[in-house]
């Protein structure tokens, strides 16, 4: 077990960094978490939306679901269980063919366990970060991340350039703190300088994303003509899943909402025509159009929706993984550890092995401080 007294800052609260800090604040660490957004979740985030006639809807509009396969993983997700954290979604799923225009591959109930947040699909990173053990600290962006040789601490220094504190550790879950891509979009550096972590810095150069907008969708009735609550597309350049997001173990049934997903190959052409700046209400709105013009094309009886809204994820989705066997990627010397779905998969599982093994780095390194 660590000392008490060691102090480590947790940059990103997706579920890599959430479950991170969790398992370093069981272990005896003192966990800083820093999250540039309003609440934690990254792609596990969810939306609220408010109606013109001041109805409340919830969406799942990032990862809808997650499978587990490791079993480590299993074990933790077994104890969320147990909390009521998360629920076995229980649903028939398949695909639907654009050209012949029928489900096809129906799934076989039980081939493989689907889990959802309860109520909502961040309420894990949410409960994650406020253990005991772990302050978190939302609306936070972190700006610098500077190394002292003499005293073998991190400095985190904020946005607006407040000091944040010093750190015996630092794990960075959020991939803009060392991405080019940050600089493209805010115009600063990025705040972790590769040069001082040289031995990671090969693989941290560029993690490639690709970007995805969804399609958040309520209607007044069920559309009774979908026969199972989550499908893949086939033959479509535009959709590739669609999920019925009301009928989620304990989520709000009080209308039938759905949430679609583009594919990667649309989200590219729409960002080559933009940029990576933040999209326009007006690029939003085209985009409703266009997802939504493809779901009634498929020939199910689609009804018209009382609400419909997209949304962009700018760089939610890593094209490649860069730490495949490691989980993680770790520099002993500067107590820097590296997680997230870019270094397992791009799936939850993968984002919480990795967490699991920074944490695991830095709780053993510290025992022996």
């Amino acid at each position: 077990m660590a000392s008490p007294v060691s102090r480590v800052a947790v940059v990103g609260s997706g579920i890599s960094g959430a479950v991170c800090a969790s398992l370093l604040a069981r272990n005896g660490v003192s966990v800083t978490l820093f999250e540039s957004a309003r609440g934690p979740g990254g792609r596990m985030s969810y939306r609220k939306e408010i109606t013109e006639d001041g109805k409340e809807l919830v969406f799942d509009h990032g990862a809808p679901l997650f499978t587990v396969s490791n079993p480590d993983v299993l074990g933790i997700v077994r104890e969320w269980e147990a909390r009521g954290l998360v629920a076995e979604w229980k649903e028939n799923f398949a695909s639907f063919d654009c050209i012949s225009r029928k489900f096809i591959d129906f799934e076989k109930e039980g081939l493989s366990k689907k889990y959802v947040g309860v109520p909502v699909m961040n309420s894990i990173c949410r409960a994650l970060c406020h253990e005991p053990g772990v302050e978190s600290k939302f609306g936070v962006g972190v700006g610098s991340l500077e190394w002292f040789d003499e005293k073998n601490l991190w400095s985190l220094t904020g946005l607006d350039g407040q000091n944040l504190g010093n750190f015996e550790g630092v794990v960075a879950s959020d991939k803009n703190i060392f991405s080019k891509r940050f600089t493209d979009v805010t115009g600063r550096p990025p705040p972790l300088d590769l040069n001082l972590i040289p031995e990671l810095a090969a693989k941290l150069q560029e993690v490639p994303v690709c970007s995805c907008f969804v399609l958040m969708l309520a209607f007044t009735e069920p559309l009774s003509s979908i026969s199972v609550k989550g499908f893949s597309f086939k033959n479509s350049e535009i959709l590739s899943w669609a999920f019925c997001d009301s009928s989620k173990p304990g989520h709000p049934a009080t209308s039938e909402r759905w949430v679609l997903h583009s594919t990667m190959e649309y989200a590219r052409g729409v960002v080559a025509q933009i940029g990576l700046q933040k999209p326009s209400s007006s690029t939003l709105a085209k985009v409703a159009e266009e997802l939504f013009e493809e779901f009634q094309r498929t020939g199910l009886t689609i009804s018209q929706p009382f609400f419909k809204k997209a949304h962009r994820w700018g760089s939610a989705f890593p094209a490649a993984s860069i730490a495949r066997e490691e989980k993680c990627l770790w520099d002993r010397k500067k107590r820097v550890a590296i997680c997230g779905d870019f270094c397992v998969s791009p799936t939850v599982d993968g984002a919480i092995l990795s967490g699991m093994a920074a944490s695991s780095k830095l709780t053993e390194f510290l025992s022996c401080l």
